[in-house]
């Protein structure tokens, strides 16, 4: 690698990258039709009064090549705040370089600054060339824990659950 990874935090005006990176993880995962993000919802998600993740970008020589999005969470076990990191990419021409280990390790220093007990992050069961990365860093897999999701009409009927009761 010739020159250093600069990490930095991402600002209002990179929400046009962000949406690159977002764009370019979900090409990736095969998960493009999901996409509905643009850059008026990014702007008011992360940078608005009430901020829902954090940011960074990492950057070689003067291209941003990859990004991390993250956003707090609670264990009630620990009794300890936490990190969810939500999202990881690293373009497919700048991989294998630490960019995604230099991404990884300063989230895992904010968390550590910010007084976290725990750092997790989910990744799919076929992406074997990451799987194979988080354990060389030793990440443990949840392999007992089953992930449940409701997003639309399923999310408002269960807003709604006193209501039908």
């Amino acid at each position: 690698m010739s020159a250093e990874i600069r990490i930095r935090e991402a600002a209002v005006e990179d929400v046009p990258l962000v949406l690159g990176m977002i764009r370019g993880l979900a090409e990736y995962e095969k998960l493009s039709h999901q996409v509905t993000a643009t850059e008026e919802k990014l702007r008011d998600t992360l940078f608005g009064p009430r901020p829902g993740a954090d940011v960074l970008l990492a950057y070689q020589n003067h291209d941003c090549v990859g990004f991390a999005l993250f956003f707090p969470n609670y264990s009630t076990f620990l009794a300890m705040p936490g990190i969810f990191l939500e999202d990881l990419y690293v373009k497919p021409e700048w991989r294998r370089k630490g960019i995604g280990g230099a991404l990884l390790g300063r989230v895992a220093r904010i968390a550590l600054e910010r007084g976290c007990g725990r750092l997790e992050w989910e990744v799919l069961d076929w992406n074997e060339p990451s799987i194979g990365f988080y354990k060389s860093l030793g990440a443990v897999p949840m392999d007992e824990w089953t992930k449940y999701r409701v997003t639309g009409d399923a999310l408002e009927k269960l807003a709604d659950y006193l209501k039908t009761r």
